[in-house]
């Protein structure tokens, strides 16, 4: 069953204002991910603790180079 509440979409305070950026929501039990230059184009998405678990990762520097 799809909620009739309203997306809110969000975006870094610190991504520019030219819509070239990733957005996030929540989606009940899940985390929405998309293309804030393609915002009719789908989204992504996961699971509320896999999308916890990638964010520690990347707070944690899991995927620096």
């Amino acid at each position: 069953m799809r909620s009739t509440e309203p997306i809110n979409w969000r975006k870094s305070s610190r991504s520019p204002n030219n819509n070239n950026c990733v957005e996030v929501a929540r989606l009940g039990n899940e985390a929405g991910v998309r293309d804030s230059k393609d915002p009719d184009g789908g989204h992504l998405a996961v699971p509320v603790p896999s999308w916890h678990r990638f964010i520690g990762a990347v707070k944690g520097g899991t995927f620096d180079r």
